[in-house]
């Protein structure tokens, strides 16, 4: 498994998601993720409008993709990828938060003023 290997299947998930085909979006996913698959679409802002691979990582034993899914909302989710029988298969995802930016202060304002 590689980083090609992961993105085509990555993008493969992407696609079926927007075809709303959830059997299809899941093929590459472990046993206990589909047997928690109403967790995991809740988190989806389906309808999809677009769905994209943002990024793909090796990190120690597995890759994780970030995918952006916009709908009536934007989501980045997170999967992590690992060799399953000589397949890759998605063995966790998860809801990425966005980072909140605080803003800095105007110039002669303390924080607790801000």
């Amino acid at each position: 498994m590689d980083a090609e290997q992961v993105r085509d299947r990555a993008q493969a998930v992407c696609d079926a998601l927007l075809a709303s085909d959830v059997e299809r979006a899941t093929a590459d996913f472990s046993d206990s993720l589909r047997q928690n698959l109403g967790q995991i679409m809740a988190q989806l802002p389906l309808p999809l409008t677009e769905a994209t691979v943002e990024s793909v990582e090796m990190g120690g034993s597995s890759y994780t993709a970030v995918l952006l899914l916009l709908g009536e909302s934007e989501v980045r989710m997170q999967t992590r990828w690992k060799d399953r029988d000589g397949h890759p298969t998605v063995v966790e995802v998860s809801h990425v938060a966005e980072a909140t930016i605080e803003p800095e202060p105007l110039e002669g304002e303390t924080e607790a003023e801000a």
